[in-house]
């Protein structure tokens, strides 16, 4: 099972780096799968540890990969590393194996900590299109723009539907990240 969450992982340094990610949830291990190149694998590589954040606050998602990833942390309990403020429970973990992948190694997490903080309450359409819109962001040099547009017409109807002004707001950054694409430009 893929869960959608948000990695909070350090360097060695101790600097924080927050990025959503779906992690794989197999038996009793959490597997964190990260592209090379990326924060988030060096900064395994060299801590063996992270935290993963489960939230719904779809704007997170969008902001980091926007370019706001700035959002509150606080301090890890059982590891040295950082929470998200607005995380609604959170598992501390620790590397026990890696399989190594030119593309995207495997990073095989055993929890060390688990904490709900607040209730999920659930997910509606337009929180479901900010994440399935967030994804293709994460994808728009490996996808064809054609079914990038095709795939995004659909989730637009979600957010008519159901957004409040938490999705309006990570959808209008998602948006504009595209047409930047599609022009050429950073975003």
């Amino acid at each position: 099972m893929i869960l959608e969450t948000i990695v909070t992982t350090q360097n060695s340094a101790g600097r924080p780096h927050i990025a959503p990610m779906g992690i794989h949830s197999h038996d009793e291990e959490l597997v964190i799968l990260p592209f090379h190149p990326s924060a988030t694998l060096d900064n395994l590589a060299a801590t063996r540890t992270a935290v993963i954040n489960y939230c719904d606050d779809v704007r997170v998602f969008a902001g980091c990969l926007t370019g706001r990833r700035d959002w509150p942390l606080k301090p890890a309990e059982k590891i040295a590393g950082h929470v998200l403020a607005s995380a609604l429970a959170h598992s501390e973990v620790e590397v026990v194996r890696i399989e190594e992948d030119p593309v995207r190694p495997k990073f095989f997490c055993r929890p060390l900590h688990e904490v709900n903080h607040a209730p999920f309450k659930g997910f509606n359409r337009a929180q479901y299109s900010v994440l399935e819109a967030a994804i293709l962001v994460s994808r728009l040099s490996r996808l064809p723009i054609e079914r990038i547009d095709r795939e995004l017409a659909y989730l637009r109807i979600g957010i008519e539907k159901t957004a409040g002004p938490r999705e309006l707001e990570a959808w209008g950054w998602l948006i504009a990240h595209i047409e930047a694409f599609k022009k050429g430009e950073r975003a």
